[in-house]
C-alpha cells in the first residue's frame, strides 16, 4: 500500500521504517528537509510539499499526520485537507485531545474526507516491538487504512483494534496515559521505600529482575525500571523534576466531568507538578503556621545549604 506520512520525527520516523519493512510505500514531508533525506536514504520516496504529496498518491489517497498535538496538527490537518478529495482519508497519529479530533472530524464530513484518529503507544521500542494501535473512526475508513494498522501493530491479530466512532481512539489513549502516570508512580514510590531502608541494603536492580518474572506486578515499565536501575544504580544525575504530556490532565478533567473517582491518576499527577516545584509555597506555610500555633522551630533556607 502506498500511503504519505507527514512528520519525521523520532515517532513518525520509525513508523516509516516499520511500514517500509512490511512492505509498503511511504511518500514523507517534513519541515526539516534532513529529516526527509534520512528517510530517503532508508527508501522512503520524498516530496517538498504537501500538493507534491497528494499527486503522488493513488486514490483512495491515506495520509498520517505524526505532528505535535495542538495548533500544528490542527493547520496540518486543514492544510492536507484542502489538497484531498472525497474518499481520501486522514490519520492523526499523534495525541490530540480527543474533542478535536471529534469536531475535525465532523468539520470535515461534508467534503468527504475522513478522519481516523489513532492513538499510539511504544515508545522508541515501536520500530522492534510493533505499536498498541487505537484507532477511531468509520467503519469505511478502517477498512482502507487496515492494512497500514496491522504493519505498525506487534501483529496483525494483536496489539491494535478499531475502539469505536470518532475521537474514540485518542480517548482510549488518553486514558491509557492516565493509568500509565499511576503506574509509574506506584513503581517509583515502592523502589523509593526500598531505598529508604538502608539497614537491608537491598540491591534494588535485583528486586526489580526478580519481580519481572511471575510476579503479579510484572510489566513492560518494570522491565524499563530494571534497565534503568541497570545502568545507573543510584540514578546519579537524574533531576528529580517530572514535566506532564498534557494527556494525565485531560484525563483527571474528563473524569471530573464524569463524576468518577480516579484518586491514584490524579495524585500521581499532583505528584509531577509537585517534583517541579523548587520551592514549594504550601510547604512554607505549613511551617510557618506550626510555628504560630505551637512555637514550633522554623528551619530557614540557610539552614539547608
Amino acid at each position: 500500500m502506498k500511503l504519505g506520512m507527514i512528520g519525521l520525527g523520532k515517532m513518525g520516523g520509525n513508523m516509516t521504517l516499520r511500514l517500509m519493512r512490511a512492505g509498503h510505500d511511504v511518500v514523507v514531508h517534513d519541515l526539516d528537509a534532513a529529516a526527509i533525506a534520512r528517510a530517503v536514504a532508508d527508501g522512503a520516496t520524498g516530496v517538498a510539499s504537501i500538493a507534491a504529496m497528494v499527486d503522488a498518491l493513488p486514490t483512495p489517497r491515506v495520509v498520517w499526520i505524526m505532528v505535535p498535538a495542538g495548533a500544528a496538527t490542527e493547520s496540518t490537518i486543514d492544510s492536507v485537507a484542502a489538497a484531498l478529495q472525497s474518499g481520501d482519508v486522514i490519520i492523526d497519529g499523534g495525541n490530540s485531545n480527543y474533542k478535536d479530533s471529534q469536531r475535525r472530524a465532523l468539520a470535515l464530513a461534508p467534503t468527504g474526507v475522513t478522519l481516523v484518529d489513532v492513538g499510539t503507544s511504544g515508545g522508541v521500542w515501536g520500530l522492534k516491538e510493533g505499536y498498541s494501535i487505537m484507532a477511531g473512526g468509520t467503519d469505511e475508513a478502517i477498512a482502507v487504512v487496515r492494512p497500514i494498522l496491522e504493519a505498525l501493530a506487534p501483529a496483525t491479530d494483536a496489539g491494535w483494534g478499531h475502539v469505536g466512532p470518532s475521537g474514540a481512539g485518542h480517548f482510549v489513549k488518553m486514558i491509557h496515559n492516565g493509568v500509565e502516570y499511576g503506574m509509574m508512580q506506584a513503581y517509583a514510590e515502592g523502589f523509593a521505600l526500598m531505598e529508604r531502608k538502608a539497614e537491608l541494603d537491598l540491591d534494588l536492580e535485583q528486586v526489580a529482575e526478580i519481580w519481572r518474572h511471575g510476579s503479579v506486578v510484572r510489566s513492560w515499565l518494570l522491565d524499563l525500571t530494571a534497565a534503568a536501575l541497570k545502568e545507573n544504580p543510584d540514578l546519579d544525575g537524574i533531576a528529580p523534576w517530572v514535566p506532564d504530556s498534557g494527556e494525565g490532565r485531560w484525563t483527571v478533567m474528563e473524569a471530573i466531568d464524569l463524576a468518577v473517582s480516579i484518586p491514584v491518576i490524579t495524585l500521581a499527577l499532583q505528584q509531577r507538578f509537585r517534583s517541579r516545584d523548587e520551592s514549594p509555597f504550601a510547604d512554607k506555610l505549613l511551617a510557618a503556621m506550626r510555628n504560630q500555633f505551637g512555637g514550633h522551630a522554623i528551619k530557614r533556607a540557610a539552614d539547608q545549604a
